[in-house]
């Protein structure tokens, strides 16, 4: 049985009386797709922050490759192959997009010295597909190529676990349909494993190995995406089935 890249165990993480994660646990196995879903303020983002490092939980421990990093550094954990995107669009503008992505393999050169940043930074840009625009300039560059750009960076540093922050959100059909593709060659073929916070219920149903939902905190639902489609508290949140399934609006 393949051990999990990621494990979150019990965390809970309380601001003043307010309790925002309660008891959370799941797992996240080597070249996989998780997805975290649920209403506005249920704990996702604080539950990815948690995992980052950039968030202490109050209680509970977070395991990466085995080790717990529960008070690990952000840095830390990047050296042990963690990388983020974040729901706001965190390119350099000001930079072309070669750079953008060197930025993203200078840093993983900091603990991996055998990292050549340009041919990292070459080698994605043709492979998302970047590479005509690789000296544009980032800020003149539409949402989906952004989004793009922001992906090509995190890759540069060379994840073995990726966040992926709202990676569709801003996206047209067409766009999200290649992300989709995009992340399941990345999972089955390179690996990597994902975890991804979204509220675009049919890329995550049809992307995603596991689903958590979250609500006020907790995990309500876990399981297959079938499994947690039939859950009734996904249902609930979600005005029924047909919508989770991906045959109306959220």
């Amino acid at each position: 049985m393949t051990s999990a890249l990621l494990k979150v165990s019990s965390v809970s993480v309380r601001f003043g009386g307010l309790k925002a994660l309660d008891d959370v646990s799941f797992t996240a196995e080597p070249g996989t797709i998780t997805g975290l879903i649920g209403p506005n303020g249920a704990g996702k983002t604080t539950l990815f922050n948690v995992v980052a490092g950039i968030q202490r939980p109050s209680a509970g421990r977070v395991e990466l490759g085995g080790r717990n990093v529960t008070t690990a550094t952000p840095q830390r954990r990047a050296s042990m192959g963690l990388a983020r995107t974040f729901q706001r669009l965190e390119v350099f503008g000001t930079l072309s997009v070669r750079e953008n992505l060197l930025v993203g393999a200078e840093s993983r050169r900091r603990w991996d010295r055998s990292v050549r940043p340009r041919s990292v930074a070459d080698g994605l840009l043709e492979r998302l597909g970047l590479t005509a625009v690789a000296s544009v300039l980032a800020d003149e560059l539409p949402t989906g190529t952004q989004r793009l750009v922001e992906l090509a960076r995190a890759l540069a540093t060379g994840p073995r676990l990726l966040l992926l922050d709202e990676g569709a959100s801003g996206l047209d059909e067409h766009e999200t349909a290649q992300m989709a593709t995009l992340l399941r060659t990345l999972a089955r073929d390179d690996g990597l494993t994902i975890a991804l916070v979204e509220h675009d219920m049919p890329f995550v149903m049809g992307l995603c190995d596991t689903v958590v939902m979250l609500d006020h905190g907790q995990v309500v639902a876990l399981g297959t995406p079938d499994e947690v489609r039939a859950s009734e508290a996904v249902q609930a949140a979600y005005l029924g089935s047909t919508s989770v399934a991906g045959g109306g609006s959220e």
